[in-house]
């Protein structure tokens, strides 16, 4: 394994709810060196969530530091987060946040448009990168004549493409039946073998179960850090795996505030209908 590229060092983040102050991260420090494969895992409310914002570069702690690729988070402007992000952090997201109106090239393409790098280049890196998930056949089609499991493999392959040191994935097998969300994590193992670190925030103990670390969030606090270097990804979905479901453990809600929307580091909602790529 190689230096850390994730540091969370005593970080704790409290939201102001009116009068109220709710704490979502309670003093949580760990850190994740390159090359590794693990996941975060807790039910709703646990702070896993804020977790995940904090290692994408997405909100700030309210004390602590945290560390992406040897930089402080907290010390640096909207922009230089929004660079961190599209340099260093691939997203994949249970909803796929494909653009509807664009082909499924112009979706990988779309986060080597905002790296400055030139239209046929980027066109050749997007090719590459669907073509290792297997969809050089589906390069221009809309997302809304892919299955779930093509879906969320362009995601793959949109996160993969700027060839990102850290994959963040936010339960990218949520919204797949068993075989496909088998096959995604395998190719998760895949891409992590070739040096990527992976992270998967995650209520799924099935997945937590397989990943050969898992960290463990309670009520903004880690119950446990463990290692299982015999872990098997592709034993996630098998059949006689624990069944999914989310843990029967219902901690206060916690409201946040809505973060930016985290694809690639830029607001989405700001681009037109179809932008040329």
């Amino acid at each position: 394994m190689g230096e850390n590229v994730i540091l969370m060092s005593d970080v704790k983040k409290t939201y102001i709810m009116g009068e109220e102050k709710v704490h979502a991260l309670r003093g949580v420090s760990f850190s994740v060196r390159q090359g590794e494969f693990l996941s975060i895992m807790g039910p709703s409310g646990s702070g896993k969530s804020t977790c995940m914002n904090m290692i994408g570069c997405l909100d700030r702690p309210t004390s602590g530091i945290v560390k992406i690729g040897g930089k402080e988070t907290a010390k640096m402007t909207e922009k230089e987060l929004a660079v961190l992000r599209n340099k260093t952090i691939g997203f994949v997201f249970q909803q796929y946040h494909l653009l509807p109106s664009m082909t499924v090239l112009e979706n990988v393409m779309m986060p080597l448009r905002y790296q400055g790098i030139e239209k046929n280049l980027r066109r050749d890196m997007a090719l590459d990168a669907l073509s290792k998930v297997s969809l050089g056949d589906r390069v221009n089609h809309l997302p809304n004549e892919l299955s779930g499991g093509q879906k969320q493999r362009v995601a793959i392959a949109r996160a993969t493409v700027t060839r990102p040191s850290i994959i963040l994935a936010d339960e990218p097998t949520g919204a797949l039946d068993s075989k496909t969300g088998r096959a995604v994590m395998e190719l998760f193992g895949e891409i992590n073998a070739a040096g990527t670190t992976i992270v998967i925030v995650t209520h799924d103990p099935r997945i937590g179960d397989s990943t050969r670390r898992c960290i463990r969030i309670f009520d903004g606090q880690i119950q446990s850090d463990t290692e299982n270097p015999d872990a098997d990804l592709s034993l996630a979905f098998s059949e006689d795996s624990v069944d999914s479901r989310i843990v029967e453990i219902h901690p206060k809600p916690i409201v946040k505030e809505k973060p930016k929307n985290p694809v690639i580091g830029i607001d989405l909602d700001s681009l037109p209908d179809y932008a040329e790529f």
